[in-house]
């Protein structure tokens, strides 16, 4: 049986709220679900958020009473903030984190290269963001409750897991014991010791690196502003790497890596944390500075992946399809676009807008992100937490070189989380003009955002169906085009004309977009009148025309539906 802790998590700056288990005998027979959601994280979350986007329900189910314990995730991109955005939580984060875009690196006491992430007037929000997953998490549960769509079934955990030809059993452990739970879909949203992986027996690819690092939270008065501030082999832990990140609410995060042969449990040992704390602090001129802490814990870097999301009925995702280093701010970013990749394919297939093996594209695509991600991640764990021998000895050369010698300083650079371009996917129009553009986003590529007014942007208008993007100064939207938009759409498949224009009304066009300026002319390539991009629900490009008519449109979206014939 089931006993869930009911007692609210210790936080110095974070009220946690105990929420009522859910339970068998106060709920009637229990019906095949459409979705079943194992995880109440930041992936499962957001994959419950975009499948109702689409009309599906699904039931969350979560062995915790509460939201997660400590900080964990607290870096989160710019693309992120533009997915969550389209679960509607990204301006309470925005309103309650600690916007960023710079990172320093010190080596013996010298700030030998200093990060600057890029932005400019087109981008709605800044590059990185920190704020605790607990509030996310918080947000994206009353983002949850308001859809009327998602249940979220606390202190059940899944014990079992069965697969039948057209549907999941489940088995829930409760504090009132096991009963079945059947689903049509399973996704496996259970983190990176995922129960359900274990149980079927999948194995990851990938490599672990040496050693393990601690991250301490802890409330402090610095005067730092917020930034990565990243410390290279100081007197205190030699051959180590030290990470500092403020956080709200006047927390600041010391992440570091353990001295060899130190066991993780004596690491978090009190007095082991306040040595290495207090080295850290007196290191950059704050020693007896008084601190409280709020939470610690140890990982080790993992640059792992399922080979496969899709297993039957049941689908990875977030920790428990990969395991991704914290480095250069992998983890839940990576989560949120797995979730809103899984969510529209998912959506599609239950809806019948697509076959079955569309679940095989959401499969391919995310792991061909993950490893392009793990190449990434490899090399910044190599400098930050170099292996013994050669890597080692490059990165003490570098170390050493950079406090004199500019031209090393830039492999420093911790290479940042970037949203995976589909370039190769089979939802990629063949026969459209993306080789004819000389500019502007490609085939695969996530969408460029564009400025329309003070506090009005592209992407505010994009997202959650296929949006056809039309560039013309008609005052309507050609027969053709129209009949191609209608004929899928009178199947139920989601689908916008958005006409970018001057003009004050399109006739045929759900919006227009005002262009007075040619910004969204000049960021998306477009020269001549006539052209059009055809967006994913994901917002990703699979289709770009320097003129479109209707049946390119249909041949583009019966591709990127992976419908095998010619006929909507």
């Amino acid at each position: 049986m089931h006993t869930p802790d009911t007692q609210p998590r210790a936080s110095i700056y974070y009220n946690y709220k105990i929420h009522t288990p859910w339970l068998a005998s106060q709920h009637g027979p229990q019906t095949r679900k459409p979705v079943v959601i194992v995880g109440s994280g930041p992936a499962g979350m957001v994959s419950a958020l975009e499948l109702a986007r689409y009309g599906v329900a699904s039931v969350i189910v979560t062995s915790e009473l509460q939201v997660s314990q400590g900080s964990r995730a607290i870096v989160f991109t710019r693309r992120s903030m533009e997915i969550l955005q389209q679960v509607g939580v990204a301006k309470r984060m925005v309103e309650n984190g600690l916007p960023w875009r710079f990172g320093r690196s010190f080596y013996r006491g010298q700030c030998v290269f200093r990060m600057e992430a890029p932005h400019d007037a087109d981008d709605r929000f800044g590059p990185m963001l920190n704020i605790q997953q607990q509030y996310m998490e918080e947000y994206l549960l009353q983002a949850c409750q308001a859809t009327g769509l998602i249940e979220v079934r606390w202190g059940n955990k899944c014990v079992g897991v069965t697969q039948h030809s057209d549907h999941v059993q489940l088995d829930i452990d409760t504090p009132e014991g096991v009963y079945e739970l059947q689903s049509d879909w399973l996704v496996a949203a259970d983190g990176g010791r995922s129960g359900i992986r274990s149980d079927m027996n999948l194995k990851m690819e990938g490599a672990s690196y040496e050693g393990f690092f601690v991250i301490a939270d802890i409330k402090i008065n610095l005067p730092y502003p917020t930034e990565r501030r990243a410390y290279f082999d100081p007197d205190w832990n030699r051959g180590n790497t030290i990470l500092m990140h403020r956080e709200p609410h006047g927390i600041w995060r010391v992440d570091y890596q353990l001295p060899e042969g130190e066991s993780p449990e004596a690491a978090l040992k009190p007095e082991s944390l306040s040595a290495r704390i207090n080295a850290q602090l007196a290191m950059i001129g704050h020693a007896g500075e008084p601190w409280e802490l709020d939470w610690s814990s140890v990982y080790s870097a993992r640059t792992l992946t399922l080979p496969r999301y899709v297993h039957d009925r049941v689908i990875f995702t977030g920790d428990a399809a990969h395991l991704l280093p914290i480095f250069g701010v992998r983890g839940a970013n990576t989560a949120f676009q797995d979730a809103q990749s899984l969510g529209w394919h998912l959506a599609f297939v239950i809806q019948g807008w697509a076959p079955v093996d569309f679940l095989n594209n959401h499969s391919q695509e995310r792991v061909g992100a993950a490893r392009e991600i793990i190449d990434e991640a490899g090399k910044s764990t190599r400098f930050m937490a170099p292996p013994k021998g050669g890597f080692e000895l490059l990165r003490n050369a570098v170390l050493s070189l950079s406090l004199t010698q500019d031209f090393v300083r830039p492999l420093y650079h911790w290479r940042t989380s970037r949203p995976h371009a589909y370039v190769h996917s089979v939802l990629n129009c063949v026969a459209d003009d993306n080789a004819l553009f000389e500019q502007g986003p490609s085939h695969g590529a996530p969408p460029q955002n564009v400025r329309l007014s003070n506090d009005d942007f592209l992407l505010d208008h994009l997202g959650g169906a296929f949006d056809l993007l039309c560039f013309t100064q008609a005052t309507a939207i050609a027969d053709d085009v129209l009949q191609a938009v209608e004929q899928f759409a009178a199947q139920g498949v989601p689908i916008r004309i958005t006409a970018i224009s001057s003009q004050r009304s399109v006739a045929g066009a759900h919006q227009v977009l005002n262009d007075a300026t040619d910004n969204i002319h000049k960021r998306y390539g477009v020269t001549t009148q006539g052209a059009a991009y055809l967006l994913r629900p994901d917002q990703h490009v699979c289709a770009r025309w320097l003129r479109l008519d209707g049946a390119r449109l249909t041949q583009a979206l019966t591709t990127a539906l992976m419908r095998q014939t010619d006929n909507a």
